[in-house]
């Protein structure tokens, strides 16, 4: 029923009226078409009353430049959603999660990994979707990922991943309880109380407080090494060593996120950290090699240079219109053809 969404859309529309930053409506069926506009309801983006409803006003029409665009996010969603999240899903990352005692410490560390790009290619894709429709429809909606995983420090992945909602909570929860405008110990109790909250939002369970907890700790220990380290002069070598500790901190805390109690994550840090045996790599690369090709691919894809992904989406929209729909068709028989039998919701529709 997408009740988290009505209820963000309806708490940034009476804050921001009561903070005399946009006026009410005074069009009744404009607002509960703002409140109740289906593409991003069930997992966002987030949508503010201030950034659509003078769309609505404005009775807008989509151009071909936004069809073509539309249905350009459109396919980058379903090629995310189905050919990576729901084969990596369905044919490895839940069976070690499922029993993590069961596989080598390798191999749960690939599980760890293989659902950090799950869970972004799952949300992702169902953002560039819900943005693509609403394109269809005439709105323009802004990006809510812009390649996380390619964060040098955790402050940089929460201004990369699901932007709609770090900014919600940015502006609706960690600045009215003080922001950053207090004693430094005020400043990190504001910004932890705003993660567990934000963990807390996902559901009614410890591991998704503890997942908060974890990134409200990345994000104080990062500020309190930034503030006390002199900046540091920006090389290539330090770059990649900065993703690369940020990656893992993120995917750590994802096992949080994604295991189903204390005892599943406490397996698989015991297989990664007492039985890794990195001797089965081979036999999993021969036996998984789809698998490994999916998730290789799904990486590489994620780190190439943003201009590819530009120049992918210009060359597409300046096809003729009958090219595009060719690409579009080809596209969905791809992926009926390697869909799993069983349809997995999207993820973030249970929250």
């Amino acid at each position: 029923a997408g009740i988290s969404f009505f209820t963000f859309r309806s708490i940034s529309y009476i804050v921001d009226i009561y903070r005399r930053q946009i006026e009410p409506c005074r069009d009744f069926l404009a607002y509960t078409f703002y409140l109740t506009f289906f593409p991003p309801l069930l997992a966002g983006p987030v949508v503010r009353a201030k950034d659509m409803l003078p769309q609505v006003h404005a009775n807008p029409r989509a151009t071909r430049a936004m069809m073509a665009e539309g249905l350009f996010l459109i396919i980058c969603g379903l090629v995310k959603k189905v050919v990576v999240a729901d084969y990596l899903s369905q044919n490895f990352v839940d069976r070690v999660f499922d029993s993590p005692a069961l596989f080598s410490g390798f191999e749960n560390m690939l599980a760890v990994y293989g659902f950090s790009i799950q869970l972004y290619c799952d949300f992702s894709g169902y953002s560039d979707m819900a943005i693509g429709i609403a394109l269809l429809l005439g709105y323009n909606f802004l990006d809510n990922f812009r390649s996380p995983f390619k964060s040098q420090n955790p402050s940089e992945f929460w201004r990369r991943w699901h932007i709609s909602l770090s900014s919600w909570l940015r502006d609706y929860l960690y600045i009215p309880l003080g922001g950053n405008r207090c004693s430094r110990f005020r400043k990190n109790a504001n910004l932890m109380t705003t993660m567990v909250l934000g963990g807390l939002w996902h559901g009614a369970s410890w591991m998704y407080m503890i997942w908060g907890g974890l990134h409200g700790s990345f994000l104080i220990v990062h500020k309190e090494i930034k503030r006390a380290l002199p900046p540091c002069r920006p090389t290539w070598w330090r770059k990649v060593f900065n993703v690369f500790i940020t990656f893992n901190l993120i995917a750590f805390a994802f096992m949080f996120f994604r295991a189903r109690s204390m005892e599943s994550v406490e397996q698989m840090l015991g297989q990664i950290f007492g039985d890794f045996h990195l001797s089965v790599a081979p036999a999993f690369v021969s036996g998984y090699l789809a698998i490994v090709l999916v998730m290789a691919g799904a990486f590489l894809m994620h780190f190439a240079p943003e201009n590819w992904t530009r120049g992918l989406k210009g060359l597409y929209t300046r096809m003729p219109l009958i090219i595009q729909t060719v690409v579009l068709a080809i596209v969905i028989l791809i992926i009926i053809q390697v869909r799993g039998s069983d349809i997995v919701p999207f993820v973030y529709l249970q929250y």
